[in-house]
């Protein structure tokens, strides 16, 4: 699906491979518009294309874009005082796992999950 980034993806094309609704993609498009990782392009032939390599498009790019790094690296419980000095009482069980979550957001290239299958649900 994604090639060499250079390919034109129609809002319907991505609705319909994706299995999103409409309005959730629209707003997902936008988000990584703002950000420099697409451009929308207008008429009839118009669609999405990729403004960056996607290779050089992380997930964490992605989620920061669309929803914020934040609730990955603070503390699960939500506690603004947690800290490695001052843990919750989750700290030390979810800190490996989060530090786990967060390499591999960071690791992997949007250009990388065109191997998998999507998931649908």
């Amino acid at each position: 699906m994604i090639n060499s980034g250079k390919e034109v993806f129609s809002a319907k094309y991505l609705v319909e491979k994706l299995d999103v609704p409409d309005k959730y993609l629209r707003r997902l498009m936008t988000d990584m518009s703002k950000q420099g990782f697409i451009l929308s392009l207008k008429g009839r032939d118009g669609g999405y294309i990729f403004a960056k390599n996607p290779n050089n498009i992380f997930l964490s790019d992605v989620v920061d874009a669309v929803e914020g790094m934040n609730n990955y690296t603070g503390c699960i419980m939500g506690h603004e005082q947690c800290s490695s000095e001052n843990p919750c009482s989750l700290h030390k069980s979810y800190e490996p796992i989060r530090d786990q979550l967060l390499n591999f957001l960071n690791s992997t290239s949007i250009a990388e999950l065109e191997n998998h299958d999507i998931i649908k649900y």
